[in-house]
């Protein structure tokens, strides 16, 4: 899911039922290799692109989530609404798809969907737990907390599954990653990122249908962390759409609570 922006509210975990989840995955499975997200960010086979996994659900749902554990995913609240069922999708070499099963979700307790629809701060996080570990292809990202203060110009990385074009359900995915900027508004509850190319003046870089959850990563001292989770989107000038702003639920004060609910579930970080 992508919340886009007011006032055609539009979620880019598009959910179905069960009996719908296979066209779904015929979809994706032929995704164009060409672009993806919104503005053609090129594919990502790199540290942070092995990480990222696809999660629908049997209300038609797509999003992004992040290996943080061999049975482990960590994703956006507003992906895995109560009363759905989930799986993970995973691909192999011709981008043929099979599905693993979800165990059990975890949503943390101060999440409100109001808040994310009106592109307020939230706490959008969630787990995923899976009934079997993953493939070791799918290699564990770090997780942690981005560098504060939180300035304009800061440089984040964003992986996700989205959609290349908005409404264009095959040109999803294919894990892509883009580098985007932080503009200093509103800051440690919420960062909002732009193409550093088009600065959300015309279409630009940016996570779009499919790229709710993606992780959001920085540069830090060892490596890639995951500091964030995408929760919306925005067109250019702040319309509806894709390609302006990516809305990003910092780590900062939920990295306690995905610790604690990973311990308690048995899923050693």
């Amino acid at each position: 899911m992508v919340l886009t922006a007011r006032p055609r509210m539009r979620s880019s975990c598009a959910m179905v039922r069960l009996h719908r989840i296979l066209p779904l995955l015929i979809a994706l499975s032929a995704a164009s290799p060409a672009v993806a997200m919104v503005g053609g960010a090129p594919p990502s086979a790199d540290e942070i692109g092995r990480s990222v996994v696809t999660i629908v659900g049997s209300r038609g749902n797509f999003c992004s989530g992040a290996v943080i554990a061999p049975d482990l995913v960590l994703s956006a609240a507003h992906c895995v609404s109560p009363g759905a069922d989930y799986k993970i999708v995973l691909y192999d070499a011709q981008r043929q798809p099979t599905l693993r099963d979800v165990r059990r979700v975890a949503t943390h307790p101060g999440f409100n969907v109001q808040g994310i629809l009106a592109h307020r701060a939230s706490a959008d996080v969630a787990l995923l737990q899976l009934a079997e570990p993953l493939p070791r292809a799918n290699a564990p990202a770090l997780i942690g907390a981005p560098d504060e203060p939180i300035a304009a110009g800061q440089s984040f990385s964003v992986a996700g599954i989205g959609v290349a074009r908005r409404g264009d359900g095959k040109s999803g995915g294919v894990v892509r990653a883009a580098t985007l900027v932080s503009i200093s508004h509103p800051g440690r509850l919420q960062i909002r990122l732009v193409d550093p190319i088009t600065n959300n003046a015309r279409p630009g870089l940016g996570a779009c249908t499919g790229d709710s959850g993606a992780p959001v990563f920085q540069r830090q001292a060892g490596g890639a962390v995951i500091v964030g989770l995408v929760s919306w989107s925005t067109a250019a000038n702040n319309a509806a759409g894709c390609g302006g702003l990516t809305g990003v639920t910092p780590l900062t004060l939920y990295r306690d609570w995905i610790l604690r609910t990973a311990k308690a579930w048995g899923a050693a970080l």
